[in-house]
């Protein structure tokens, strides 16, 4: 809901770090190391290590906000490189919560993680194809000023509320059940109000 207004402030503070880095690194390579602790956040997580699972996704996310800051500071953006960071996040959010319930051996919460999924799924056709036909109309990310590879309309559940979301699921543990459903309900009003968004601009 607020990343348009957080990736600019992001910039701002990892955009020193990012020069300190200089331009050898590539973006992909923070990609990738992102990529490596959601993985390792996965791995704890499944384990039953929370308080490393939760170090391992701040790190995780914290190295996916670097990657495009960083391709932006010295201008090394490439349409392949915001297309294999979106599919990484994708990966670690779909296998977060599949360790956790996988590991928890409770019904209930492996009825929520299917439905949190679902609702992943179903969002994530929803965002895409209508990126997809805004670049058609050449009302896409460039055309908005946008700093993403391609364009995001604002919604409810965004990258800042999946951070926290995330973080929960792994800090309380007692919680996943009621958070697995929260969150997946609202992420039916993204779709909801993409809908609505796109019966009124296409």
């Amino acid at each position: 809901m607020f990343d348009h207004l957080l990736r600019q402030l992001k910039d701002r503070w990892l955009a020193p770090f990012s020069r300190l880095l200089g331009a050898r690194v590539s973006p992909f390579s923070i990609s990738l190391l992102a990529f490596v602790a959601g993985v390792g956040a996965t791995l704890a997580a499944y384990r039953g290590q929370n308080t490393t699972a939760l170090v391992a996704w701040l790190i995780n996310r914290t190295l996916d906000g670097l990657d495009g800051t960083h391709a932006r500071v010295h201008n090394r953006q490439s349409d392949v490189g915001g297309y294999l960071d979106i599919m990484f996040d994708f990966i670690v959010y779909a296998a977060i919560p599949s360790a956790l319930a996988v590991a928890s051996h409770q019904p209930a919460l492996l009825v929520a993680t299917v439905f949190l999924l679902s609702t992943f799924f179903v969002n994530a056709a929803s965002q895409m194809y209508l990126a997809a036909i805004l670049e058609q109309r050449a009302r896409g990310a460039g055309a908005r000023g946008e700093l993403t590879t391609i364009t995001m309309p604002p919604a409810l559940i965004a990258g800042a509320e999946t951070v926290i979301f995330y973080s929960l699921f792994l800090a309380i543990p007692s919680w996943r059940l009621v958070l697995f459903w929260t969150m997946g309900v609202l992420v039916c009003v993204n779709v909801v109000q993409r809908l609505w968004w796109a019966r009124w601009r296409l």
